[in-house]
């Protein structure tokens, strides 16, 4: 899996190289949506998008729109918590939708 993973990575990076970085070196990173494909591994302990995370406020892992990276100043602004959740699924729906329709993701691995 960590090899489509990094498939899809290395793609998204040729597809829009202003805007997608692939490798974890930090200078690279500046202004970029870094795709860690590293974390899609079997020994890994990454969140899944809409977990809690372990923290004394803890965020939410939540999808977003490429609009809302575009417009985001900071880093810390795209953060949300658990109330936030309900509202953001009814004015977006479920952002990762897509991916579960196999017509048109296409065939996954």
């Amino acid at each position: 899996m960590s090899e489509y993973a990094k498939a899809l990575a290395v793609e998204a990076e040729r597809a829009m190289p202003r805007l997608v970085v692939h490798r974890m070196t930090r200078s690279l990173r500046p202004g970029k949506v870094f795709v860690d494909w590293s974390q899609n591994a079997a020994r890994k302990t990454t969140a899944t998008p809409y977990t809690l995370r372990a923290r004394p406020e803890p965020a939410v892992s939540a999808p977003v729109t490429w609009e809302e990276v575009a417009a985001c100043e900071s880093p810390g602004r795209l953060v949300f918590h658990a109330g936030d959740l309900g509202p953001r699924v009814q004015d977006y729906g479920d952002l990762l939708a897509p991916l579960f329709d196999r017509d048109a993701a296409g065939r996954l691995p």
